[in-house]
């Protein structure tokens, strides 16, 4: 038998006869001790992995908001917030009251809640919706052709919640030019937080301490479901159709007219005066903060009942009617309520066809304005307004006796 010698060169083994012809050249056997091809790479280019490399801790928490079912009291809020959900058409909440009422709380446990909405796979927002309502030519030419095919021009995809810092600016608002492009000396625009709000929630906590410019922007966005940006030779034009939810504490300022007017749905929060429901909430709470996970199990199976009511009622919004003698009903509301605004007659039918889906109704009653009118026509009247039409209206009939004075008196001369 031919003893054979063994040699290792960096992991790898070569073996070689030392009897064999030296003068006639062959290829080395080669046996690998490498567990795989990329550990070869690393060590064929000098790379040495990195395994098992311990590393600190960093700090990341996991978000596990306080579930909605699990909310003591505040029926009126919780009834804000869910028909918010179900129509995306009545123009939004406005929680209004103290601090510790659980405004913020009841905003954010709405995650878990959240329906499906169907979004582009378009670079420029293409959707079946477009084609149904203006053609082919309403799309770009790729998207015409993939839906000539069959092929889908969106997907469904939750809802998110998107909450707007107060220290925001306006660059964070609206977007701007991309830093990471002027880094390589190009110009590129980044989306901002109203872009990334299209079909989803937009929350603004403490709503009435945001700055005016900051407001003015949102304004402009919620009325127009779109903005445009402009930064020297660059401009772009970004889709921005959201549910607006804010809330905000009176002791600490009162909020514009004009974002005011915004909001749909406006609900007065106040504390919890029965004290068997205020010792339930301390205990839930406490539940919560020690085992969130444990806590939001106890609720997690009539949560998926309740997102999948709000799905399927979703899909049948187009289907409610209200009769014109319930609209009636609404408009001599509004007249002797005295109220200038056309927003509150589009709040108040939608909020009530929403409350209609609520009860699995198709068709909205009596009881429906009932239950929504306080809720969508409060905080809608101005007595400053009131003080300023009455001023001009004394100014015009004025003018009015005046005019007709000199028209008098021509016809006297004659």
């Amino acid at each position: 038998m031919v003893e054979e010698e063994s040699r290792k060169y960096d992991g790898v083994h070569v073996m070689a006869n030392p009897q064999r012809d030296r003068t006639q050249p062959e290829e080395p056997e080669l046996i690998t001790e490498v567990g795989s091809l990329q550990e070869l790479l690393d060590r064929a280019s000098g790379v040495k992995a990195l395994v098992d490399t311990e590393m600190d801790d960093a700090g990341l928490a996991e978000n596990i908001p306080f579930p909605f079912l699990a909310l003591v009291g505040q029926d009126e809020m919780k009834l804000a917030l869910l028909l918010s959900l179900l129509n995306p058409h009545l123009g939004g909440v406005l929680l209004v009251g103290p601090r510790g009422t659980g405004k913020t709380t009841a905003v954010r446990s709405l995650v878990d809640l959240l329906p499906r909405v169907k979004r582009s796979l378009c670079y420029y927002g293409c959707m079946e919706e477009d084609v149904e309502a203006g053609g082919m030519e309403a799309v770009c030419p790729a998207c015409a052709e993939k839906y000539g095919q069959g092929e889908p021009l969106s997907r469904e995809e939750k809802v998110r919640l998107v909450e707007l810092p107060l220290n925001a600016t306006l660059e964070d608002v609206v977007g701007g030019l991309d830093p990471r492009a002027k880094v390589n000396n190009r110009m590129r625009l980044k989306r901002g937080i109203l872009s990334r709000a299209d079909r989803n929630l937009l929350y603004i906590d403490e709503v009435n301490m945001l700055a005016d410019e900051v407001v003015d922007v949102i304004l402009d966005a919620a009325a127009q479901g779109q903005y445009t940006v402009r930064r020297g030779a660059m401009s772009a034009t970004y889709r921005s159709k959201f549910t607006l939810i804010g809330s905000m504490n009176p002791e600490e300022g009162r909020l514009r007219p004009q974002i005011m007017d915004r909001f749909g749905l406006r609900v007065v929060v106040e504390g919890l005066t029965d004290q068997e429901d205020r010792l339930e909430a301390y205990q839930r709470t406490r539940a919560y903060q020690e085992n969130k996970r444990a806590f939001n199990a106890l609720y997690a199976g009539e949560t998926r009942t309740l997102r999948g009511e709000i799905q399927a009622s979703r899909e049948r919004l187009k289907e409610v009617e209200l009769p014109e003698e319930v609209a009636r009903v609404g408009l001599e509301l509004i007249n002797r309520l005295k109220i200038d605004s056309l927003r509150a007659e589009l709040t108040l039918f939608e909020a009530a066809r929403a409350h209609a889906l609520a009860d699995a109704r198709l068709e909205v009653t009596l009881e429906d304005l009932g239950v929504v009118a306080p809720m969508a026509l409060r905080l809608r009247r101005s007595d400053f307004i009131d003080e300023y039409l009455k001023d001009q209206t004394g100014e015009t009939e004025l003018v009015q006796e005046t005019l007709a004075e000199f028209s008098g008196s021509g016809d006297d001369e004659e």
